[in-house]
């Protein structure tokens, strides 16, 4: 039986190294435009501490990540995505 590797993706906030399983993934999608948790293209990812998704920066560090600059109402979703993520 054949296992499938554990894909580690570090946080671009901490810079740890986790499971991608335990992680946040924001995708910049050509196409779509930003996606939470699927999607093709550039992404970064953000852990479960909320020391990360509270950071004061991040913001600035997903523009960075993801080579390209947010929306503002982009905060506000973010929020929405990240609590329920959370649970």
């Amino acid at each position: 039986m054949i296992t499938e590797p554990i894909v580690m993706r570090y946080c671009i906030s901490c810079k740890k190294t986790y499971d991608r399983k335990d992680l946040l993934k924001i995708t910049k999608d050509h196409k779509k435009g930003i996606q939470f948790q699927n999607g093709i293209g550039r992404s970064a990812y953000i852990c479960k501490s909320q020391k990360c998704y509270s950071d004061s920066k991040i913001k600035k560090k997903l523009q960075k990540a993801l080579k390209t600059s947010l929306e503002p109402e982009f905060i506000e979703i973010f929020e929405k995505e990240i609590s329920s993520f959370n649970d």
